[in-house]
């Protein structure tokens, strides 16, 4: 019997690789995106059933997630996908624009996970696979909303990890680097303040760098990580995803927090802003 995975964030990049790929593997998908008028493609594909779901509305999580159920019958792993960056200065960030980093990156996550707990304890089994970013595990400048919602998402993955094992339930994060898709354009919202305009801007340039971009993963090769971790069968919690991402990692965890940190201004500030 085809094994079912639902899918947050599904129109475009990360998720639509992952559930083409899922597809290909003979897998059902429940592709679930704000705009399911955008998912004609996924649609057209066997096994494939196109959900509308806004992560940031509680309804329809729990109208999404029973739908995915009564179609399919039941779902094996849930991918959280969903996400954007809100990135610029902490201080330019209004109330609404901090509510809706939370509410979408860190609040839908776990809405729909808790949603999806009963039908996974009732089965003995199940595996909830959580997009995070090498945002969860280093930081960069200008960022500080983004990685608040990222690291808040691997301390919670974490700790449930150990809440959830007991009901034959797995917990996994997938942690990529840069990925090649438009989530700068599309999925990236920046908000600007005069006070900080020539750091943003000397950040900016270091992180639009067409040679860090040519560090970047495909979406296709973040999506075989997913994949990798939804059938290996083992309990690891992290999977850090691109040779970007574990180029990083592996950099904080060889320098340490403090030094880390040091070379991380250093490369995006310079010394005039030190």
């Amino acid at each position: 019997m085809a094994k079912t995975i639902f899918i947050t964030g599904a129109s475009t990049g990360l998720g639509q690789a992952a559930a083409k790929l899922f597809q290909s593997r003979g897998w059902q998908v429940a592709a679930t995106m704000r705009n399911p008028e955008n998912g004609a493609e996924l649609a057209a594909l066997g096994g494939v059933e196109v959900f509308g779901l806004d992560v940031t509305s509680p309804e329809q999580i729990k109208a999404a997630a029973a739908n995915a159920i009564e179609r399919f019958g039941s779902i094996d792993v849930v991918f959280n996908n969903a996400g954007y960056g809100l990135a610029g200065p902490h201080e330019a960030f209004s109330d609404e624009q901090l509510e809706r980093q939370l509410a979408t990156n860190l609040l839908g996550v776990m809405r729909t996970t808790r949603e999806f707990l009963p039908h996974f304890r009732e089965h003995g089994a199940g595996l909830f696979i959580t997009t995070t970013s090498i945002g969860g595990l280093i930081t960069l400048p200008f960022n500080s909303a983004y990685h608040a919602t990222k690291w808040a998402l691997e301390g919670w993955s974490e700790s449930l990890w150990y809440e959830v094992a007991q009901f034959g339930i797995g917990v996994k994060t997938v942690s990529p680097g840069g990925i090649k898709t438009d989530f700068a354009g599309r999925s990236l919202e920046l908000v600007p303040h005069p006070a900080y305009q020539a750091s943003l801007d000397q950040a900016l340039s270091t992180f639009m760098d067409p040679a860090r971009a040519d560090r970047a993963s495909s979406a296709e090769q973040i999506a075989e990580v997913v994949f990798e971790a939804a059938t290996d069968g083992k309990k690891t919690l992290r999977y850090v995803a691109g040779e970007d991402a574990k180029a990083m990692h592996q950099a904080r965890l060889t320098l340490g927090d403090q030094a880390h940190m040091e070379a991380v201004r250093e490369e995006f500030l310079g010394k005039n802003f030190s």
